[in-house]
């Protein structure tokens, strides 16, 4: 028993550094170009800052994500508190606000290049600690491009769905940015209920899962080629 406490503590150790750096970082990035592009919400509120404490949820970051472990479920999900963005407060609101939602993911993709670009360094360390940190950067990797790409499907309140309000023509953009109350339940209800109905009618519903896949892969496979690890 106390070996199998010990092993879950380490793999543990290897994943929680990985998460709590790309899901600050994620945030930080959203608040530190909103307040560049004329909007000091996030930063009058502490938001522009690397502290984790400032951006955990306390369902999102935490219960949701312990709820999911101890029910054994096959992936985890769960979000950060998100930037507050005053968008009319943008100098360029249609403009500023792709740049703003893009942030995150492309800082989350900085760091899997980064995690990419340390990993030619572990031999430097003791065997021991080699072990431990090439599990983490693989780990900060996995996590980057999965937050990454997770984060562009375009539906609100998500990066790519505030990517996609700001790129649309105002036809199209006024009513999908309407989506906005509604989307983390629509999301919710795909990553959880669709799947559940799925198992019951014998069919294969996951479709987050279908659309993550593989541009997950190719975004791995890209960063393990540019940083010389393919």
């Amino acid at each position: 028993m106390n070996e199998t406490w010990i092993e879950a503590a380490y793999t543990i150790s290897t994943w929680i550094l990985p998460a709590i750096l790309a899901i600050t970082l994620h945030e930080a990035a959203h608040g530190f170009v909103a307040w560049r592009c004329g909007d000091p919400t996030a930063r009058q509120l502490g938001r522009v800052t690397l502290n984790p404490l400032k951006h955990i949820d306390a369902f999102g970051t935490i219960l949701l994500p312990g709820l999911l472990l101890l029910l054994r479920v096959p992936f985890i999900f769960g979000y950060a508190k998100p930037v507050p963005v005053n968008f009319h407060a943008l100098r360029n609101p249609r403009r500023d606000m792709v740049l703003v939602a893009a942030a995150g993911p492309v800082v989350n993709i900085a760091m899997a290049l980064a995690a990419g670009l340390l990993a030619h360094l572990v031999f430097l360390l003791p065997p021991a600690a080699m072990e431990w940190s090439v599990l983490n950067l693989e780990n900060a990797i996995a996590i980057n491009v999965i937050l990454a790409v997770f984060n562009m499907i375009p539906l609100p309140p998500l990066d790519g769905g505030r990517v996609a309000v700001g790129l649309l023509p105002n036809f199209l953009a006024a009513p999908f940015a309407r989506l906005e109350p509604f989307g983390m339940t629509i999301l919710l209800g795909l990553l959880f209920v669709l799947p559940l109905i799925g198992q019951q009618i014998g069919r294969n519903l996951d479709v987050v899962g279908w659309l993550l896949r593989q541009p997950v892969g190719v975004v791995v496979d890209f960063v393990f080629r540019i940083t010389g690890n393919g």
